[in-house]
Formats: C-alpha cells, sequence, structure tokens
C-alpha cells in the first residue's frame, strides 16, 4: 500500500506502474472515491461538531431555548447518521481500490510482459557434458526408492507425494545446510506459525489478490505459501527500536500454496507442488532506498553461497516489470540447471518492497530525528525443497544410476559420499 498523499502527488507515476506491471489498476476511481472520501470526512466532522455544541448548550439552557436546542440535535444527529453510513460505503469502496495500487519498480528493471521478459545477469558454475544419457530426477528416485509419487497421490491426492529413504535424510540435511550459512551471517533462526490470521496476509500482500492461491481453514484463517508472512507478522503494528534496525530473521516452516492456474503444469516430479518446505530470509532496515538496496544484495549473496556450496550451475536473472508482484519494488531469482530439460528452472526468489508491506502492517521505527517512520522490508529465499532436490539429483547422477552427495551435506549425512 501507497500513502494517498504521495499517489495524488504521483498520479502519473502510480498509472505508469500499472502499466508496466501489467496490471489493471485505474488511477481515476481511486482519485475519485478520495474526494468523495475527504468530503464526507469534512461534513461528518462538521456535524460531530454541531451536535457537540449544541449538547453543551442544552445543559445551560432552560424552557423555550433548551427545547430548541434539542429539536437541533436530534435533527443534527439524523442528519449525523445518515452521513457516517454514507461515509462507512465510501470507505470501504476506497480501502479496496488502496489495497490494488501498484508499487513503482525500480528504474533498472526491464519492462516486459511475463517470465520471458527476464534477463540474465549472471551465470555461475560449468553445465555438465554427461558421456551418458542422464535420467530426470522422477526416473532415479524412483529407481533407488527415493520417492512414491503414486501413493503419495493416493494418500495427499493430486502433486502428493512422498520422500522415502536418503532423500528424506537428505531433505533435512539441506535445510541444516541453509540455516547453518544465514545464521552465519547474523540471522536469528525462527520456526514460523503457517497457519495466519488475515491481516498478516493482507499485510504482505498475499490478499485480497492472492486468495485463489491460498488454503483457508474452516476458522476464517489461512495457511502460508511461505514463512514470510508470519515473519511479517512478528513485529506487526509495532514500532521497532531503531537500534535494534535491521531486523534479519531466516525462517523455517512448511508451505501450501493451491497452485490456483497452473492446472497441466509439471504435473510430474518435484517441481509444482502443495506442499513443500522452505527456509526464508526476511529483513526489515531503515527506510531508505540504499538500505534496501544494500541488503537486497546481500540476500541474494547468502543464496547463491548456498546455491555455490552445493555445487549446482545456476543464473541469476533480474524480473521484469510483468513478473513482478503488486508490491515488489526489484526482484531477483535464480535458476538452477535441470539437465534432462536442459534448461534453468527457479529455485529462488528475492525481493524489496520499500515501505509498500509495512504501511499496511504498520510497522514503525523512530529515525535519528524523532520522526515516526515506516520500515523498508525485505525477503529471499534461502532454500525450498523438495524443488532443489531436482537440479540436485540430476546434476550429481552417476551412470550405474547412483547419486553423489555434495560435498557440503556429508556432514549431516553421517559422512555418506553416494545415494545407492
Amino acid at each position: 500500500m501507497l500513502d494517498i498523499k504521495f499517489i495524488r502527488e504521483n498520479k502519473n507515476l502510480i498509472a505508469e506502474a500499472g502499466r508496466k506491471k501489467r496490471l489493471d489498476f485505474k488511477i481515476d476511481e481511486l482519485l475519485k472515491a478520495d474526494d468523495e472520501r475527504v468530503k464526507l470526512v469534512g461534513q461528518v466532522d462538521d456535524l460531530r461538531r454541531k451536535q457537540n455544541e449544541a449538547s453543551e448548550g442544552i445543559a445551560k439552557a432552560s424552557g423555550d431555548e433548551k427545547a430548541k436546542l434539542i429539536e437541533q440535535v436530534s435533527s443534527v444527529k439524523t442528519e449525523l447518521q445518515a452521513g457516517e453510513e454514507k461515509l462507512k460505503e465510501v470507505m470501504k469502496t476506497w480501502q479496496k481500490l488502496m489495497l490494488e495500487v501498484p508499487n513503482i519498480p525500480d528504474m533498472s528493471v526491464p519492462e516486459g510482459d511475463d517470465d520471458a521478459g527476464n534477463q540474465e545477469i549472471k551465470a555461475w558454475g560449468d553445465r555438465r557434458k554427461f558421456d551418458f544419457i542422464p535420467k530426470s530426477h522422477v526416473d532415479l528416485m524412483l529407481a533407488l526408492k527415493l520417492a512414491d509419487f503414486d501413493r503419495g497421490t493416493k494418500v495427499a491426492g493430486f502433486r502428493g507425494y512422498f520422500l522415502k529413504n536418503e532423500a528424506a535424510e537428505l531433505s533435512l540435511a539441506l535445510w541444516q545446510y541453509a540455516l547453518q550459512v544465514v545464521t552465519a551471517d547474523g540471522f536469528t533462526p525462527l520456526m514460523a506459525p503457517i497457519i495466519d490470521r488475515p491481516e498478516m496476509f493482507m499485510g504482505t500482500g498475499y490478499l485480497p489478490q492472492g486468495e485463489d492461491d491460498l488454503y483457508k481453514t474452516q476458522d476464517g484463517d489461512y495457511l502460508a505459501g511461505t514463512a514470510e508472512v508470519p515473519t511479517m507478522g512478528y513485529y506487526f503494528d509495532e514500532v521497532i527500536p531503531r537500534e535494534h534496525l535491521p531486523v534479519k530473521f531466516v525462517a523455517f516452516s512448511p508451505c501450501y500454496r493451491r497452485e490456483a492456474g497452473s492446472h497441466g503444469k509439471d504435473t510430474r516430479g518435484l517441481i509444482r507442488l502443495h506442499e513443500f518446505y522452505k527456509v526464508e530470509q526476511v529483513i526489515l532496515c531503515e527506510a531508505s532506498h540504499e538500505e534496501s538496496v544494500k541488503w537486497h544484495k546481500q540476500l541474494l549473496a547468502n543464496a547463491e553461497k548456498i546455491m555455490q556450496g552445493l555445487e549446482i550451475p545456476y543464473h541469476v536473472v533480474i524480473n521484469c516489470t510483468g513478473d513482478l508482484g503488486q508490491g515488489q519494488v526489484k526482484k531477483y531469482d535464480i535458476e538452477a540447471w535441470v539437465p534432462t530439460e536442459n534448461k534453468y528452472r527457479e529455485t529462488h526468489s528475492i525481493s524489496y518492497f520499500h515501505d509498500f508491506q509495512t504501511r499496511r502492517s504498520n510497522i514503525k521505527y523512530k529515525d535519528a530525528d524523532g520522526k515516526m517512520r515506516l520500515v523498508h522490508s525485505l525477503n529471499g529465499t534461502a532454500l525450498a525443497s523438495p524443488r532443489i532436490l531436482v537440479p540436485l539429483i540430476e546434476n550429481y547422477q552417476q551412470a550405474d544410476g547412483s547419486i553423489l552427495i555434495p560435498k557440503v551435506l556429508q556432514p549431516f549425512m553421517n559422512g555418506r559420499t553416494e545415494i545407492r
């Protein structure tokens, strides 16, 4: 959410942000609703003032004057109730439109319609040249009894899966490795609650627009698709002491996504699932563009360090405007090389938002001058599993069907070097 004063003063900039992000947002509708809101607020305040003045006069008056004032108060009260009802309806419209306002993408973000417009800015690692025909992660895992997709579907439905034997151990090792890397950079580890109140999703921007992709409980709460949601909620409606900034969290959680709109995409294997796990980085920093840019680079560096430790070839892309979310100012994706698909697949996303999320969540701090300001927020994947198993298993496969274990994971797997 952006400040209405800023929106009014930068109407064309906001309209251009909507166009760049390919969002159907009509700035004129919001400004019209805001004009009506401001007018009604003034009228209601004026009626309240008159009601208060007349009420005070009644206490001092007597006789005909008192009767006249009572009649006047009654008339004002009726008018005030009508005005408040009208204001309530206008506020609903205004708030809905305010929640649709797009954040402004950074000038460095390339313009494009969708992920096809993303631009590679870095590539790391050598793509392996096989002297045999490589197998898919699905075939390898089934042969080594590392997964059971049929029984996963029987138990959990479409996109269900079981990880078995060394694949389950490998997942635990990956989580521990990712946490080790990020906590070494001064991040506070969290185990985050994933069934969260609607306000937390509203604050992070997953409501109202992303509701179709959320699982909802019978009590009206939602299951989060990333620990970003509860971790951002940690300081919801609070003032953080300036000396505590930046706040750096690394949160582990299960994650749930309905994958609405992805019918027919990646139906085989571990790329696109309803239930998975993530180690997520979240930073809250001072309200400075330079600070946001600095920490954005740090989140990316942490994710790259994890991938380089695993020795999985990858590239980094800057997401184009049409592949940014409503609230994102800028986003990088890390995409890992998947040999059997002969292409890179996304494993990490790293974003910053300025005060878009924290205005919704009311997270503030006092600056050096004692002025209350909204903090800036950032988040980024440290590791998402079991998706990361796809490039790991395919890149580490051997001709005999065995899989080597990356060196950085071996200490977490009792020193084992391979799966066979």
